[in-house]
């Protein structure tokens, strides 16, 4: 896959680097053995952050309307919907599967492309699903907690989900002149368009929290819990920081 390089070598070298770490009690007891270098990893993303994602961000908010900012999320989610059907699908989500479904229809069509969210409107709404999911239902272990350069947080389950993903989307098999620009655009504008979204709540929670990498830790796997356990109490989704 020519996207799923740079995921296998984030883990290399994460895996390489944690090993000179020394975990205590309370690391293990976070499944988090490797925290040390998990939280210099994380000093150097908020430094990133700080420089260059954020203040883009907010130019794109401040220049950028609304309304076509809501046209950009709708069309990448619409994008990404095969590799929610075929997650529905694994998990044996026959109604969730026909919803999406349902939804690529709509919103292709009706929605122009995807920019319009036609499906929710009419009473099918959206929901997220992806392979690491599908791999905690089925029984998976998430393994020990990382934190990637530039990705942020992941177990090594949702890594190896994310590479799956990509051979479900069918998007990574399309070959035409200039492929590789678009797929580069694309990523980027999703990247964009994810760190905008999650402008206030980055912020408050990084005001809020004593421990800011602590939070960010506990948020993550909350949230990757409840999305797996439904009806569990969780956290709220992680800004990617």
């Amino acid at each position: 896959m020519k996207t799923s390089i740079p995921l296998i070598s984030a883990l290399a070298l994460t895996l390489v680097l944690g090993a000179c770490s020394t975990p205590n009690a309370e690391s293990l007891a976070q499944n988090d053995p490797w925290e040390k270098t998990n939280r210099e990893i994380f000093e150097f993303n908020l430094g990133v952050d700080r420089a260059v994602a954020r203040p883009i961000a907010k130019g794109y908010r401040a220049v950028v309307p609304e309304i076509a900012r809501e046209g950009v999320r709708n069309f990448l989610t619409n994008l990404n919907s095969p590799v929610i059907l075929a997650n529905d699908l694994l998990q044996g989500e026959t109604e969730k599967a026909g919803n999406t479904l349902g939804r690529i229809v709509i919103n292709s069509t009706i929605g122009i492309g995807g920019l319009i969210d036609v499906a929710s409107k009419v009473g099918i709404p959206f929901h997220a699903n992806d392979f690491g999911i599908t791999l905690g239902k089925a029984g998976a272990t998430e393994g020990y907690y990382l934190m990637l350069p530039f990705a942020g947080p992941k177990s090594p389950r949702d890594l190896l989900g994310t590479s799956v993903d990509l051979a479900f989307n069918p998007f990574t098999y399309a070959i035409f002149p200039g492929d590789n620009a678009l797929m580069i655009v694309r990523i980027s504008i999703g990247i964009l368009n994810a760190r905008t979204s999650q402008l206030g709540a980055v912020e408050t929670i990084e005001r809020s929290s004593i421990d800011f990498y602590a939070t960010t830790r506990n948020l993550y796997r909350q949230s990757r819990d409840a999305k797996i356990n439904e009806g569990r109490p969780g956290g709220d989704d992680l800004p990617n920081l």
